[in-house]
């Protein structure tokens, strides 16, 4: 969180994090294609030749005041891929939550377990920690017949037992409950 004084502005930062090709991406081109334009800044995409998230989505979101303050959301993914592993530290530094985005086909778990434990190891060098950090998980891809079962999701990635959503981020199933969940973790976060 930081304080804009002279624009009279909290500015919050979300990063959506997960394997490559998880739908982080997706995720974030659905909200921005479904919020009024009044609301939303530019999306800024940069993509490799796999047409794969390289270093960042970029967009801000504007709501209503809080005690005279207007917030204002930035939300980032980060690469999945391993070799980006440099870029996701620096899109992770100074972000007040994360939505860990799980793709949950059967063959993709070791890539979330991989993933899961890169974040931490991220926090941990930014001297947080999953424990007490805010954060949410969401299960994307539940249209996939290969999906697993949430149950099972749960136990292998649900470890601290934050809120989570199913998901289908191309068609936008569960894409807005995820983000005002995350959204009000970080405004209980900025309460204490």
């Amino acid at each position: 969180m930081h304080i804009d004084w002279a624009k009279k502005e909290i500015l919050f930062k979300i990063v959506y994090y997960g394997p490559g090709l998880s739908g982080k991406t997706t995720n974030l081109e659905f909200i921005h294609a479904h919020l009024d334009d009044k609301l939303k800044s530019d999306l800024i995409s940069l993509k490799t030749r796999e047409d794969r998230t390289l270093f960042f989505d970029f967009m801000q979101l504007d709501l209503d005041a809080i005690q005279g303050r207007k917030p204002r959301f930035f939300l980032y993914t980060t690469p999945g891929q391993v070799h980006y592993g440099f870029s996701r530290k620096l899109i992770l530094n100074g972000a007040d939550a994360v939505v860990f985005v799980a793709d949950s086909q059967r063959s993709r778990m070791d890539a979330n377990l991989d993933s899961l434990m890169d974040l931490e190891t991220k926090l941990i060098n930014l001297g947080k920690t999953l424990a007490r950090f805010p954060w949410v998980l969401q299960y994307n891809k539940r249209d996939c017949s290969s999906a697993e079962s949430i149950g099972f999701l749960q136990r292998k990635l649900n470890f601290l037992n934050v809120p989570y959503f199913e998901a289908t981020a191309i068609t936008g199933d569960g894409v807005f409950e995820t983000l005002k969940s995350v959204i009000t973790l970080v405004f209980e976060k900025m309460k204490d």
